[in-house]
């Protein structure tokens, strides 16, 4: 039987591999595309094929959640039952700020005419839009395979806790929090282009997850440097603490509504999408939008990570997945 750490190196390669597959689709799609019509190639079938690749991304990383999460309670002595099932499709199509994955996607394309204005050379314009998409892209599958991790680890009885898993190379801003554990619904800290992994947890320990300083004390001298300034590293090797030379990013930006931060999604809330249909059968209204092709829940959806931040309770959160269509 696999470890948990095997199991983890596992899920960290699964999730990376689907990364890389998708992010070489969409290079072939973007060579199709030239600096003068990048703005209606993203408008088009072009555009429509890359949302396409990332959404298929989401899926798949979203679809192997709960097999991993069981993997690794029978491994630490639990029970791979859980009491609810993962609707993987629900993962999918929207971007890690909440918001439709096209609109994202389409930011490349303003970068690109953003550099060509200030007197870029059309192919280096280009290349600076091909590395935005793929930051986007990587970003958004990454924060899908955490996200769907923890709505799979809400649903297992076994998990109480899971372990911030860094593996070099990371940013400062990353080493910092490595090995430090959390309560199962508490939300996860992270930057674009993040492939830290949270490992869960039966047990109220993890051995074996590299601390701050050892994750330092790993790196090259020009690799600390380079990571934590050379003003940093020097600290951090005369002494200092990783954590008080580097200023971690704390929490995400959320938008205000019905008096309350929360952070939604417009996805999956037309008719036919998957809160969509849960709301139609429960009598939920709908409206047209200014602009918009389909009438759309007026009712939020929220996120998964706002759903553990406002829950007093494990059964909260389990009726609010629910109900917002990520479990069944």
């Amino acid at each position: 039987m696999a470890t948990p750490t095997e199991l983890g190196q596992s899920r960290y390669q699964q999730v990376t591999a689907t990364i890389r597959a998708i992010v070489e689709r969409i290079q072939q799609v973007w060579k199709g595309l030239s600096a003068t019509s990048v703005e209606d190639g993203l408008e088009g079938p072009a555009g429509a094929a890359i949302v396409s690749a990332v959404a298929e991304g989401q899926l798949t990383v979203a679809d192997a959640a709960q097999a991993y999460i069981a993997a690794q309670m029978v491994a630490q002595g639990g029970s791979a039952l859980a009491e609810a099932t993962l609707v993987a499709g629900a993962f999918a199509g929207i971007a890690p700020d909440g918001g439709p994955l096209e609109t994202l996607l389409y930011l490349p394309a303003i970068g690109v005419r953003r550099r060509l204005a200030v007197g870029m050379d059309p192919q280096e314009a280009m290349i600076g839009g091909l590395a935005d998409m793929a930051r986007y892209a990587s970003t958004t599958i990454a924060d899908t395979a955490r996200s769907a991790d923890q709505v799979a680890m809400a649903a297992n009885p076994s998990c109480v806790a899971y372990v911030r898993v860094v593996r070099l190379p990371a940013c400062a801003r990353c080493i910092i929090l490595s090995g430090q554990m959390y309560t199962r619904s508490e939300g996860f800290l992270r930057h674009p282009n993040c492939d830290c992994q949270t490992l869960p947890l039966r047990e109220h320990e993890w051995p074996g997850v590299p601390t701050p300083q050892q994750l330092f004390d790993r790196m090259s001298e020009r690799e600390q440097r380079r990571t934590f300034t050379v003003a940093g590293a020097k600290a951090i090797s005369s002494g200092a603490d990783v954590g008080q030379v580097v200023n971690a990013r704390r929490g995400m930006s959320t938008a205000h509504v019905h008096g309350r931060d929360l952070q939604v999604t417009s996805e999956g809330t037309t008719r036919r999408g998957v809160y969509g249909r849960r709301l139609k059968r429960a009598g939920g209204e709908f409206a047209k939008i200014p602009g918009q092709r389909y009438t759309r829940a007026t009712t939020p959806r929220l996120m998964p990570e706002e759903i553990f931040r406002i829950s007093d309770d494990r059964d909260e959160e389990l009726r609010l997945l629910r109900r917002y269509g990520y479990i069944v």
